[in-house]
């Protein structure tokens, strides 16, 4: 899967706007300059907020991630995590969860 649509439990308000879902989109390896892709899936936080912006729809910005309810966040993680396991990986654990 290349996207994947996040619920946010609490919506983003811009102005008169609120923003209830964010389409999440599989990173190329240009998106991924200047980070790490080992602390993306353990899930930093900071390197969260450096991929995100890039990767979503509507953008998040900066204000959004920072005032985003936590949960969402690790959602948002364990998307990015989940797009960055090879096939093997996948296949095992979806194996091991059955």
């Amino acid at each position: 899967m290349t996207t994947r649509t996040i619920k946010l439990s609490t919506p983003i308000k811009r102005g008169d706007t609120e923003i209830t879902d964010i389409v999440l989109t599989k990173p190329k390896s240009g998106a991924l300059r200047g980070l790490q892709i080992t602390t993306l899936q353990m899930g930093d936080v900071n390197a969260l907020a450096k991929l995100l912006p890039r990767i979503t729809e509507p953008k998040l910005n900066e204000n959004d991630i920072d005032a985003m309810e936590p949960e969402d966040l690790a959602e948002f993680a364990d998307e990015v995590a989940g797009f960055l396991m090879n096939s093997a990986t996948r296949e095992f654990l979806k194996a091991s969860t059955s």
